[in-house]
């Protein structure tokens, strides 16, 4: 077995007849079943504008999670830094650290979360992404009590030093990170397309820093593992199935013929892209999957992502995954 941690990234999902309020319950019952099956931490992701995504108030379903639960690590997995001033993220995380201190993470991103409506909603620049480095180094001054701007600190948040990781999909978040002596998260979950080379040129380029003396990656996975190869496998093709219904028919009510067909289009084969690293049957088969991705990914952790849309496949798929592995051994 590889020795690599297992994490999981909870999309916060609101399924069909579900409401926020119900995808919120749910977020509770995971991390409480994951603390006990021994994963290491819990991110969630800031989404906006989504109707199946609970989640754009981040730190504030983090505090909610965190309060009913009593060791595990949560996070943001992330949040998308140029939507806000780091002043008030380095407020917000400071104060879930302070409330849960050696307990939280925190994910920075630059990608809007949103569409371009949605963006200027969010009385966000489209050239805000432009300056995320520097906004980054603000946000850790804040947090190590070592302020860029005289006479500005974050109350709660100096000092704190809550641990902060780059996510990306590209070169830029994985050179970002080695500069800055960060761990990377990659989101090959669904963007797998430069996974390898963006690994290999953060452990190149990596530069130690005061919170990290050694590279250290974080790999996303879909895994949907079950008692048996045949319910795994259809559990994976109905989250195929509404990932697709989701993204080429834009929640169109299309039957399942017409979602299958469009699977077998063009449009459908980014969407087969998307889920390229995917572990799918028994314990066993997802337990060699994992060990193969993580020597390809050159990864120190794992972040997986159960996509099965069904409540009880959903939960039963991590903990038979947290079995197999003998996270709790």
């Amino acid at each position: 077995m590889v020795s690599v941690a297992l994490s999981v990234l909870d999309l916060a999902h609101i399924g069909d007849g579900e409401t926020a309020a119900d995808s919120f319950a749910n977020s509770v019952k995971l991390a409480q079943h994951a603390e006990r099956w021994g994963y290491e931490r819990i991110w969630y992701a800031e989404h906006h504008n989504m109707p199946t995504i609970a989640s754009s108030a981040t730190s504030v379903l983090i505090g909610h999670v965190a309060a009913q639960t009593t060791s595990i690590r949560l996070g943001a997995g992330g949040i998308m830094l140029p939507n806000h001033a780091p002043l008030t993220i380095a407020e917000q995380f400071g104060t879930l650290e302070t409330l849960f201190p050696g307990r939280i993470d925190l994910g920075l991103g630059r990608a809007p979360g949103s569409d371009q409506r949605t963006l200027r909603a969010l009385r966000r620049e489209p050239t805000s992404a432009d300056s995320f480095p520097q906004d980054v180094l603000e946000l850790q001054g804040y947090l190590a009590g070592e302020t860029r701007i005289s006479g500005v600190n974050a109350t709660p948040g100096y000092g704190t030093n809550v641990p902060l990781f780059i996510l990306g999909s590209s070169m830029f978040g994985a050179q970002l990170a080695a500069l800055l002596g960060l761990p990377y998260a990659f989101a090959s979950h669904f963007a797998p397309d430069a996974l390898e080379a963006a690994v290999a040129t953060y452990r190149k380029e990596f530069k130690p820093s005061e919170q990290l003396a050694e590279p250290y990656v974080i790999a996303g996975v879909n895994v949907i593992a079950a008692d048996t190869t045949e319910y795994a496998q259809r559990q994976a093709l109905e989250a195929k199935r509404y990932r697709a219904g989701r993204i080429i028919a834009q929640g169109k009510n299309l039957t399942t013929e017409q979602i299958d067909a469009l699977l077998e289009s063009p449009a459908g084969a980014q969407v087969n892209n998307m889920t390229k690293y995917t572990a799918v049957g028994t314990p066993a088969e997802v337990d060699e999957y994992l060990d193969g991705f993580a020597k390809q990914a050159q990864a120190d952790e794992l972040m997986v992502v159960s996509s099965a849309t069904d409540r009880t496949a959903w939960l039963r798929s991590l903990e038979l995954l947290a079995d197999v592995r003998d996270l709790n051994g």
